[in-house]
């Protein structure tokens, strides 16, 4: 089951259960949409992983089964980072 990470993990901003700008690489990374696709240009820097909007629980599931309120801040190095992304953005996430 996915945490629902409360915060973009690189500038930090809420991304509560119902946002709608939350994006998740494979091992749940959590990053705001701005971050993930201008910033690391859909290349996760933790896994080099791509990308995907992250899901919004129900409203009717969410009482038992929370969203996490343990925050991940980490914010990255853009130096390694843009490394990273130009490594791996023009690779299929398939073929990564």
């Amino acid at each position: 089951m996915l945490e629902i990470r409360p915060n973009c993990e690189h500038c930090n901003k809420d991304l509560p259960n119902t946002s709608t700008e939350a994006m998740i690489c494979s091992f749940e990374c959590t990053y705001c949409k701005n971050c993930a696709i201008e910033i690391f240009e859909n290349v996760c820097p933790t896994c080099a992983g791509n990308f995907v909007e992250r899901p919004i629980r129900p409203s009717k599931m969410i009482e038992k089964y929370p969203a996490s309120i343990k925050q991940v801040y980490k914010p990255k190095n853009l130096k390694s980072t843009k490394m990273n992304s130009n490594q791996f953005k023009k690779i299929h996430p398939s073929k990564r």
